[in-house]
């Protein structure tokens, strides 16, 4: 196993935290292989034991060395990183992890459609052949930070006279491309993280597909299920919206009463419950990609969030439901946990929805994990474009 103690001295040595820009010390970082230790040398790692991240991070923080950006480009970081390593060529991945990780190129994710948010599958923006690459046409919706994105995943059908889930295609989007539109989205909270993009004409080059030809579903898998580890992550005790509340508790006595006092414990004792299996869940990332338990944990997580959210408005109904920012376009900076209780109980509605509906998570679940009989699809085994739309 590489030396990783010595390898972020070195680094350390090499620059100084508190004299180098964030983003040539990230640069650094990528190049001695601390970014993701357990990816290959020369993309970001030194093929040691995933679990050792966390020990060379908390180094990392000790010294005051910056982190990556993983509010602006969660997408990036969480989500295409791991699937460029699993389905990307040695070029792709040359190309595209090293800008990611010091957060020169945001990403952002285009799946979701009009007509195909729950049912992934189903998306309609196509993407035919031309010369040595592609031409994309169609609309995408929810797509999160596309506002600030240079590059994005997409998944495209390139194929409608096969079953839905076999003519897909997995591309990378260059969001400067003159046929890319980006159109915000305003939401109940009041700004707009989400976007409309329309596509029209959009060229991407062939060696910019991740993965065969009518293999999309299958890298697609591998992005929503680093998707929903992501959503569903929480390592500390008390992190996150559980611990906003007790720190409400334990600091304003006046909110105490033997009816709340029994909430707030169910709720940590799911919360800790819920932190526990996403250890298990990141152990076995250690050992291959995340499996369909992972939506188990994206299922709890929205549903807590929601409970949390509605019980801490309920300790502090004069904070009310009104919006303290209307900023239409959503800050890079912006921060769930530094807003006011009516932001997060309002926010957190979206947990639901975005990166796959509680409905579909519970599918996943009964089907994947427990083996319970699949529901009834009346467009299994037909042609995509025979299905009644």
């Amino acid at each position: 196993m590489p030396d990783l103690d010595q390898a972020v001295s070195e680094l350390l040595a090499a620059h100084d935290p508190s004299t180098t820009a964030p983003a040539d010390f990230l640069g650094a970082r990528f190049d001695a292989g601390l970014a993701w230790v357990h990816f290959l040398q020369g993309r970001g790692g030194l093929g040691a034991p995933r679990g050792e991240q966390e020990r060379v991070d908390e180094r990392l923080a000790a010294a005051g060395a910056p982190e990556p950006d993983r509010g602006r480009n969660s997408i990036g970081l969480g989500m295409a990183a791991p699937t460029l390593i699993a389905f990307g060529t040695e070029e792709q991945q040359q190309r595209y992890l090293r800008p990611l990780f010091t957060s020169e190129e945001i990403w952002c994710q285009l799946f979701s459609e009009p007509g195909a948010g729950s049912d992934l599958a189903a998306v309609a923006t196509r993407a035919v052949p031309d010369g040595d690459g592609w031409v994309v046409d169609g609309q995408k919706v929810w797509t999160s930070g596309a506002h600030n994105a240079s590059r994005a995943i997409l998944v495209a059908r390139t194929d409608t006279s096969v079953p839905k889930h076999a003519g897909l295609t997995y591309f990378v989007v260059d969001m400067s491309d003159p046929g890319v539109e980006v159109r915000p989205l305003r939401q109940v909270t009041g700004e707009a993280e989400f976007n409309e993009v329309f596509l029209t004409g959009v060229r991407v080059p062939d060696s910019d597909r991740i993965g065969a030809v009518g293999e999309g579903w299958k890298v697609a898998t591998t992005t929503l299920n680093n998707e929903r580890v992501a959503i569903g992550a929480g390592s500390e005790r008390e992190a996150g919206q559980i611990g906003l509340v007790t720190q409400t508790w334990r600091e304003q006595p006046e909110v105490r009463t033997p009816g709340a006092h029994e909430q707030l414990m169910r709720l940590w004792v799911e919360c800790e419950v819920t932190r526990y299996a996403g250890e298990r869940l990141r152990q076995q990332l250690e050992v291959g990609q995340p499996g369909p338990e992972s939506s188990a944990m994206k299922l709890a997580f929205a549903q807590q969030a929601q409970e949390i959210t509605g019980f801490a408005l309920e300790l502090q109904p004069e904070a009310g439901l009104g919006y303290d920012d209307w900023t239409m376009v959503r800050s890079a900076a912006a921060d769930f946990l530094g807003r006011g209780p009516g932001f997060r109980y309002l926010r957190a509605k979206g947990n639901s929805i975005e990166g796959g509906t509680s409905e579909i998570m519970r599918n996943v679940v009964a089907e994947r994990v427990l083996g319970l009989p699949p529901e009834h699809r009346p467009d299994k085994g037909i042609p995509f474009k025979d299905v009644p739309r």
